[in-house]
């Protein structure tokens, strides 16, 4: 009887998350011989070829992607019982604070993946507005938070910088009337600068709505009453970013920060290890 051996399955995880051995060895703290070794050695024992190996990249083979569903099966399951049966047990609480237009698609697979390494430990999700979570982690209620925002702060780092577009429903037609309708909230960081381009291009607008509700912002836009801004890539799936042709004025790009990341609480520093993990493998 063949056994598997974790430390070599979560090797080979690694190397097919990050996409290369280099990436996989600093993200165990390994060196790049010994995650080569321990594939290796997988794919002796298993009489298979893994990755496939083209200068500095590395793909998984048909045998790889078959073996990965298992390996972390594998890996979960061992990572479970070690948390629960250990005496070494974590417990507390970390508040993450995230704008909303970037929970999905990153936050919930970061939770999973913290639960599952801390299984005691409650991450209080909190989601509000870059400039609320700011003035809220200033002054300490919050742990970690990310932001959206054109630049970045003395200790933020930043995660991604995408663009801001135009969001408006599947084949909608608002953005082409005048005057052109907008639907924000109060407190949305983008409102302001969208406005003030609008203005610069001499495009006539009215405010379609104004509220505290993302919700209500995203019923109106769905129901091609009015337009918004979102990052792209972050719009939920009944609405679409705008192909105007250039008739709308370009939005720019927006950073997304993470703050919180040089503390010395070890479980806090996995946290975040774990976001920028989640955000670099988009």
């Amino acid at each position: 009887m063949r056994n598997l051996d974790v430390t070599t399955l979560r090797s080979f995880i690694a190397v097919a998350d990050t996409g290369g051995v280099t990436r996989a060895a600093g993200q165990l703290n390994l060196t790049q011989s010994a995650v080569s070794m321990q594939v290796k050695r997988l794919e002796d024992m298993l009489g298979q070829t893994l990755l496939e190996r083209a200068n500095r990249s590395v793909s998984l083979t048909a045998s790889g992607q078959q073996l990965l569903g298992y390996a972390r099966r594998i890996v979960e399951v061992n990572d479970d019982a070690i948390s629960r049966l250990t005496d070494q047990v974590f417990e507390g609480e970390i508040v993450l604070g995230v704008p909303h237009d970037v929970v999905y698609p990153v936050i919930p697979k970061v939770l999973q993946r913290f639960h599952a390494q801390y299984p005691r430990m409650r991450v209080n999700l909190q989601s509000s507005y870059t400039t609320g979570l700011k003035r809220q982690y200033a002054h300490g209620e919050i742990n970690v938070i990310l932001t959206t925002e054109g630049g970045v702060d003395a200790g933020g780092e930043t995660l991604d910088e995408v663009p801001l577009r135009w969001i408006g429903a599947p084949g909608g037609s608002a953005w082409k009337r005048r005057p052109l309708r907008l639907a924000y909230c109060r407190y949305c960081k983008f409102r302001d600068g969208d406005i003030g381009r609008l203005d610069d291009e001499g495009i006539e607008w009215e405010m379609a709505v104004d509220s505290d509700s993302d919700r209500t912002v995203e019923a109106t836009v769905s129901a091609d009453l009015a337009i918004t801004s979102m990052l792209e890539g972050h719009a939920p799936p009944h609405l679409e970013c705008i192909n105007s042709g250039g008739e709308l004025p370009d939005l720019g790009m927006q950073k997304i920060n993470l703050y919180g990341g040089q503390s010395r609480d070890g479980i806090q520093r996995d946290l975040c290890a774990m976001i920028r993990e989640g955000f670099a493998a988009r």
